[in-house]
């Protein structure tokens, strides 16, 4: 379709659009200012093609279960001169008789309608407090015929928004990493790792707004990724009807939608529900679909053995020399040597490719990375018309967001899905697990932060803005974290420097996109970061406490023997009291020791900052 962005002025708003539910027609476009289609009025229905997921996107599925919502979404450019084009919706819904003016076709006992603001810039929270306040007036008007106020909407966020720079805070209103560490732990460094391998990372929760906050949390912890580095992050392709694609069509293909319709109704019954059909592998590399041959998927023995929480090493072991050298064990199990990929040197680079080219507006450093970029994508919101993306040849990765159970039955789809209401990161490849298993530094960092985030918690007036352990302070502690690990990746015979790093998770980085892409061009600015991890120093007893800690807080089997040993010990000391108060006495002190020393495994194991990485902090 012809793009029509250059007949529209270049403010930040492209579209104020009304998304509503028709009791016939499902979700569909019922105003869009300026019009979707030019050629058409303001209450058309139709939509560009690339953006046919829109009215899903705008209305999510389940939303009638929630009074209000807030959505976040990004959709394809319509042409090559446009990048991503990023979409936040407020929804509501009212009951029918409360309206003033009621149209035929509402037959329903509730109206349900979201506004939504079609935007060039990332700025989500700006452009949310902005559109509640609109979409609360709208529907206070109780006559949804009454259209003018979203035109000056129109107007006014582009007036008001011309001018606004997406360097500062702005870009991050609403975004908490103070919350997401609360929440997530030591797990939030699992997280980021889990991006920069540019994994297939489906995020999974309900209602929306939660979700949409998590996952774009998570993104604001890399530097200048929101500001400027998900302008690709929306390059995917919608599937075209068969008719479209071929007179012929593929059996195969037939089948898949034949298949996807027969099994969404039994989803919520039947485990083996809606993409079983669809191959659950995909070619990682970026280029042309081709055919591919079908691996085993990963068997597990026991649904325990999948649901347990990998990210942490079997208590019992401990990080020696020659562990830190490479050689790890995880769950109990030792795994082999890590294959080491050697990334070309710069010269090489540039032989090849004469420096990869981004695309994005990089700073000093390099950065934003490279990630969402060559079919790499971004969607803070996937609605369930877009089930494709995940098996599409064309998407390597995704960071994606979803609410619909059919999307996190479907494991094999994904390399980990994030529950957001537990807090736990599911995993079913062994060899991921070992990656991003967290080194003793890397554990060091994330109590660094815990404690900070943690002490600072009961100051209301400074929650989440004061400097230290405030939501600007962690975004600083995670863009040292990776200053620190790209600058200990230049340094000669850096295999000691980087293992403090897991020197598993650095073979497989190197061979990502955009670890490529940043080390095949120079960055003066990084000879002025200190090599090193910022959190290394030599193994201590507090180690093995954090270790330890970190072990029985978060995964099921040291839960498991928390359980066991609070359990026993209660046990006992019921048996010492029918066997004689002196006994029972003793036993009861024998329990409180043990409760003792357990409680102080259990608590988070504060390291004090090493004084070489208090000098690059400064």
């Amino acid at each position: 379709m012809e793009c029509h962005g250059k007949e529209e002025p270049k403010g930040p708003v492209l579209h104020i659009v009304v998304v509503g539910f028709h009791h016939k027609r499902g979700c569909q476009v019922e105003f869009s200012y300026p019009p979707l289609v030019p050629s058409e009025g303001h209450d058309s229905n139709n939509l560009p093609e690339k953006w046919k997921y829109l009215p899903f996107l705008a209305l999510p599925d389940g939303a009638h279960n929630y009074q209000e919502d807030t959505v976040y979404f990004h959709l394809p450019p319509l042409c090559e001169e446009m990048k991503c084009v990023y979409g936040v919706s407020c929804y509501r819904q009212i009951e029918a008789k409360a309206l003033k003016v009621r149209q035929a076709d509402v037959t329903r006992e509730t109206v349900q309608k979201s506004v939504c603001v079609l935007s060039r810039v990332p700025l989500y929270g700006l452009i949310q407090a902005k559109l509640q306040l609109i979409t609360h007036a709208y529907f206070e008007e109780k006559d949804f015929s009454q259209i003018s106020i979203l035109k000056e909407l129109y107007d006014h966020m582009n007036g008001s928004l011309r001018g606004t720079t997406l360097e500062g805070s702005q870009v991050y209103l609403g975004l908490s990493p103070r919350d997401l560490i609360l929440h997530y732990k030591h797990k939030v460094l699992i997280l980021f790792k889990l991006v920069l391998l540019e994994k297939k990372v489906l995020f999974f929760v309900s209602p929306v707004h939660r979700l949409v906050g998590t996952l774009m949390t998570v993104l604001s912890l890399f530097p200048g990724m929101i500001d400027h580095g998900l302008a690709d992050s929306s390059h995917y392709h919608c599937k075209s009807s068969v008719s479209e694609t071929s007179e012929s069509p593929d059996p195969a293909s037939t089948d898949h939608k034949m298949n996807f319709k027969m099994n969404i109704a039994d989803a919520t019954e039947d485990k083996s529900s809606a993409f079983e059909h669809l191959d659950p592998h995909v070619c990682r590399a970026s280029g042309s679909p081709m055919s591919l041959p079908q691996p085993d998927l990963p068997s597990h023995t026991s649904p325990e053995s999948s649901e347990s929480d990998w990210e942490t090493l079997d208590p019992s072991v401990l990080e020696t020399g020659e562990q830190l050298e490479g050689t790890v064990k995880c769950l109990g199990t030792e795994s082999s040597e890590p294959i080491t990929v050697q990334p070309k040197s710069a010269t090489e680079h540039g032989q090849l490719s004469q420096g990869l080219v981004s695309g994005l507006e990089e700073d000093q450093y390099g950065l934003p990375l490279a990630i969402f970029t060559k079919g790499y994508l971004c969607l803070p919101y996937m609605a369930l018309q877009q089930h494709h993306l995940l098996s599409d040849v064309r998407v390597r990765g995704f960071v994606a967001g979803a609410t619909n159970i059919l999307f996190r039955q479907q494991r094999h789809l994904s390399d980990a899905i994030i529950d957001v209401e537990e807090a736990r990161i599911h995993v079913d490849d062994p060899e991921l697990r070992r990656i991003l298993s967290l080194s003793t530094a890397d554990l060091r960092f994330s109590d660094f932060l815990l404690k900070h985030v943690t002490e600072n918690r009961e100051d209301v007036f400074l929650d989440g803005t004061g400097w230290e352990g405030g939501d600007e302070w962690i975004r600083a502690q995670f863009t040292l974290y990776l200053h620190s690990l790209l600058a200990s990746t230049l340094q000669q015979d850096n295999e000691k420097l980087l293992a403090d790093y897991g020197s598993a998770f650095i073979s497989a980085w190197k061979i990502t996109h955009n670890y490529r892409v940043w080390f095949s061009n120079k960055h003066p600015s990084m000879a002025e970061i200190t090599p090193g991890h910022p959190f290394q120093g030599q193994y201590s007893v507090a180690d093995v406490k954090l270790r330890f800690s970190h072990s029985v807080q978060n995964s099921e089997r040291g839960k498991k023997l928390g359980n066991a040993v609070i359990t026993t010990s209660r046990s006992v000391v019921q048996t010492g009291k029918a066997v004689g108060q002196s006994v029972g006495g003793a036993l009861t002190n024998a329990k409180s020791a043990m409760s003792s020393w357990f409680s102080t495994l259990a608590q988070p194991t504060v390291t004090s900052l090493p004084s070489d990485s208090t000098a690059n902090k400064q």
